[in-house]
C-alpha cells in the first residue's frame, strides 16, 4: 500500500512540477503567458480525483458519536454472542475519509478497532481498511452503493489464521436514517452457504 501511495504521489508530483512550470513562465514574463492545454488538463483531472464530493456525502450521516451493538454468528443457526461498544466518525483529511475509532469488550477482553472508509473518485468504488486487537493484519475492502445511497455492498477476504487460507466476505452497510446505520458482514459457512456472520448496529448517543 505505501509503494502505490508513493507512486500516485510521484506521478501528482510530476504533473503539478508541468504546472508550476507553465505559472513560473507566466510570472517571469516569458514568451508562454498560461499553461499549455496538456497542463490545464493534468491540473483539471487532479483537482477532481481529490475532491470530495457526491460520493463521500453519502458517508456523512455516520459522522458522530455511537453506541454499537455487535451480534456475532460462529455458524448458522448457532447461538449469537452480543456485545456493546462505542464508536466515534469523524472526517479526517478534508472530508475525503471517515476514521471510525470503536472501543468495546469481545469475551470480557478489550478491544479496540480503527477504520478508514472514504469513496475513490478514480476507481468510483468506496474504499476501507480496518485493523483491530484481535490480530495484525489489515483488512482491505472495495464496494458501491446502491441508486439511493443507502446502501453500501463491499467486498474483501480475511485471513482464517485456523486454516491459513483467505476468507471472502461480502459487507453490507445500511443507512437507515440519521441516527441509525446497520453493518452486516456474510461469510460461507461449513456447508459453503453464504450466512449473516455479524451484525452491529450503531445509534447515535
Amino acid at each position: 500500500m505505501r509503494s502505490g501511495t508513493l507512486v500516485a504521489a510521484a506521478v501528482a508530483l510530476l504533473s503539478l512540477g508541468l504546472i508550476g512550470g507553465g505559472i513560473a513562465a507566466a510570472q517571469q514574463g516569458g514568451s508562454q503567458k498560461e499553461m499549455t492545454p496538456e497542463q490545464k488538463a493534468a491540473m483539471e483531472a487532479w483537482m477532481k480525483a481529490a475532491t470530495p464530493g457526491e460520493g463521500h456525502k453519502v458517508l456523512e450521516p455516520t459522522i458522530g458519536n455511537w453506541t454499537a451493538t455487535t451480534t456475532m454468528w460462529e455458524a448458522p443457526g448457532a447461538p449469537p454472542q452480543q456485545s456493546e461498544g462505542t464508536a466515534e466518525n469523524a472526517w479526517v483529511l478534508g472530508g475525503r475519509f471517515v476514521r471510525e475509532t470503536v472501543h468495546g469488550e469481545f469475551n470480557g477482553m478489550k478491544f479496540e478497532g480503527l477504520g478508514y472508509t472514504g469513496y475513490d473518485n478514480f476507481k468510483k468504488q468506496y474504499v476501507g481498511a480496518w485493523m483491530d486487537t484481535m490480530g495484525t493484519m489489515m483488512m482491505i475492502s472495495t464496494g458501491t452503493a446502491d441508486p439511493s445511497g443507502k446502501v453500501i455492498t463491499a467486498t474483501s477476504t480475511m485471513d482464517d489464521v485456523t486454516t491459513g487460507k483467505k476468507v471472502a466476505v461480502r459487507e453490507v452497510t445500511k443507512i437507515v436514517d440519521a441516527n441509525k446505520h446497520v453493518f452486516e458482514m456474510y461469510g460461507a459457512g461449513p456447508s459453503g452457504k453464504e450466512f449473516k456472520m455479524m451484525e452491529i448496529v450503531y445509534t447515535r448517543r
